[in-house]
C-alpha cells in the first residue's frame, strides 16, 4: 500500500489507540489549550480521571503554565509515555485513517479524518503560500513549552483540526456508507457529547480520499488545507522537526523518513453541519473599565471614537465597528466610526495589542462562550468584550487572498466542542 503523497501533503498514518479495555470517557480529555482561565475545570478533569489511564498525563494543561514547573511536567508526560506503551496500553492498527462521527453537546454531528499531514508543506512564517496555511498569526512565544513537550515525546497525540473546502462532501462522508463496526465509541466527559471512531484501512477506500483530495487541490492551487484549531500545536510540530533535520546535517541518515516530519490531525470539512464557527471573546484583566476607556480614547482618537453604558431598547447608529462589553454585572458599548481595518477583531486587537505594551498590569485572554465570558467578567478589574461571527464561504477566500487572519479570530464552536484526544502515532525513533 502506498502511504505517501506528497503532491497533496498527505502521509497514511499508523495509528495507535487505546487498549480495549480502557474507558473512553476518562482516556480522553479536552484540548489543553481549552478553559486557561478556568483551573477549576481542570481541578474537577483531575478528580473524575483519578488514577484511571488518560491522555490527561500525556499532556500539559496550559491553564498551568505559569504555576508548574515545565521540566518537572515534561519529565512526568515522557514517564507515563513509556509506561503507556510498555505496559500494552496502547495498541497498534494496521496504516490507515480514522473516520470520526462526534456527537456534540448541542445534538448535532460533525465529521472529521484522522490523517497525518506533511510539515514540508507548512510554513506558520508571515507571507508563506504552502499547501497547509495557517489562519492566524502565530505567537512564537508560545511555542518553547510546546516545542519541550514535543521534542522528548516518543508519541502525539492530536487536538488539531485542519479545514477542507469540499462543498460536494466528496472526501469525508462516503467513508461513513462503507464503515462496519467502530474501533471506538462512548461518551465523552464534561458536556463532550459522544464519539465513535472507524478504521479506513482498505485500499480502496484510502485511493477514494487521495483522489478526492486531489481534486480539491485543483480547484484552489497553492492551498488545500487551512488550520482550523491548534495553530500553535501544528506550528510546534514544525519547529521540532525543523530541528530534527537540522541536527541531522552531515550525517549518512535518511532524515526525510522520520516519522516526526508529519503531524497527526483530523480533517474537518468546513461545509460540515456540525461544524459552528464561533466568535473567540476577549477578556482584559488588571483594569477598571474608565481606564481603558481613556486608553482607548487615546488610541483611536482620530477615528471618531465613542463608548457608553447599554440602557434598555437602546439602538446603536453610526457607522464603522461597534463592539459590546461586559463588566462586574453591567454591559456597555464601543464604536471606532473610521476604522483601518474590514474585520471587528482587527479593530479591537489592535488596540488590545497596544494597551497591553503600554500598560505590562494588562493581560488577555482569548475566551471560548458568552457564558465563561460573562462569569470572568465579574471579576474585579476585567471587562469581556464580545466579538462577532465570521462568515464560513468567506474563510478560504480570505486566507487565500489576504494571508492569516488576526490571531484568535474564530472558534470552531464553543469550549466543549473542541476535540478531545483519542487516538495517537509514535513520533520518535
Amino acid at each position: 500500500m502506498k502511504l505517501n503523497f506528497p503532491e497533496i501533503a498527505l502521509h497514511v498514518p499508523t495509528i495507535l489507540l487505546p487498549a480495549k479495555d480502557v474507558k473512553l470517557e476518562t482516556w480522553s480529555v479536552i484540548a489543553c489549550d481549552q478553559y486557561t482561565s478556568e483551573p477549576e475545570y481542570w481541578d474537577r478533569v483531575y478528580k473524575d480521571v483519578g488514577n484511571a489511564p488518560s491522555t490527561l498525563r500525556l499532556i500539559f494543561p496550559e491553564v498551568y503554565l505559569e504555576s508548574k514547573d515545565h521540566n518537572e511536567v515534561v519529565k512526568e508526560i515522557n514517564v507515563h509515555m513509556e509506561e503507556y506503551l510498555d505496559d500494552g496500553l496502547l495498541r497498534t492498527l494496521p496504516p490507515g485513517f480514522v473516520a470520526v462521527n462526534r456527537k456534540l453537546g448541542s445534538g448535532k454531528s460533525r465529521r472529521g479524518l484522522i490523517v497525518a499531514l506533511d510539515l514540508e508543506h507548512y510554513d506558520y512564517r508571515e507571507g508563506a503560500r504552502e499547501l497547509i496555511r495557517t489562519t492566524e498569526g502565530t505567537v512564537l512565544a508560545r511555542l518553547p513549552p510546546r516545542i519541550e513537550v514535543r521534542a522528548k515525546a516518543r508519541i502525539e497525540i492530536p487536538h488539531i483540526m485542519v479545514l477542507i473546502n469540499d462543498p460536494e462532501y466528496t472526501v469525508i462522508d462516503p467513508l461513513f456508507g462503507k464503515c462496519s463496526e467502530p474501533l471506538y465509541e462512548g461518551e465523552l466527559m464534561g458536556e463532550g457529547g459522544s464519539v465513535k471512531g472507524y478504521h479506513i484501512g482498505d485500499v480502496s477506500q484510502i485511493d477514494s480520499v487521495v483522489s478526492s483530495l486531489f481534486k480539491l487541490s485543483e480547484n484552489t492551487p497553492n492551498m488545500l488545507y487551512a488550520m482550523g484549531d491548534g495553530n500553535h500545536s501544528f506550528a510546534t510540530a514544525k519547529a521540532v522537526w525543523e530541528n530534527i533535520k537540522k541536527k541531522a546535517e552531515g550525517n549518512d541518515v535518511d532524515i526525510m523518513q522520520h516519522p516526526a516530519r508529519y503531524a497527526l490531525v483530523e480533517l474537518v470539512n468546513l461545509h460540515d453541519s456540525g461544524l459552528d464557527f464561533e466568535p473567540i471573546h476577549r477578556a482584559v484583566f488588571g483594569i477598571d473599565i474608565e481606564p481603558l476607556m481613556d486608553a482607548a480614547a487615546r488610541y483611536f482618537s482620530n477615528q471618531e471614537f465613542s463608548w457608553g453604558y447599554q440602557t434598555k431598547d437602546q439602538q446603536l447608529g453610526g457607522q464603522g465597528h461597534r463592539i459590546e462589553f461586559c463588566s462586574g454585572g453591567s454591559k456597555g458599548w464601543i464604536r471606532v466610526g473610521r476604522t483601518n481595518s474590514e474585520l471587528v477583531v482587527a479593530t479591537l486587537q489592535s488596540f488590545l495589542d497596544d494597551l497591553t505594551k503600554v500598560n505590562k498590569s494588562v493581560t488577555i485572554d482569548y475566551i471560548h462562550g458568552e457564558n465563561s465570558l460573562e462569569n470572568l467578567s465579574n471579576k474585579k478589574k476585567c471587562i469581556g468584550f464580545y466579538l462577532p461571527k465570521i462568515e464560513k464561504k468567506l474563510f478560504f477566500e480570505a486566507i487565500a487572498k489576504d494571508g492569516p487572519l488576526p490571531r484568535k479570530t474564530f472558534s470552531m464552536g464553543e469550549a466543549e466542542d473542541k476535540r478531545y484526544y483519542v487516538e495517537a502515532r509514535a513520533i520518535n525513533l
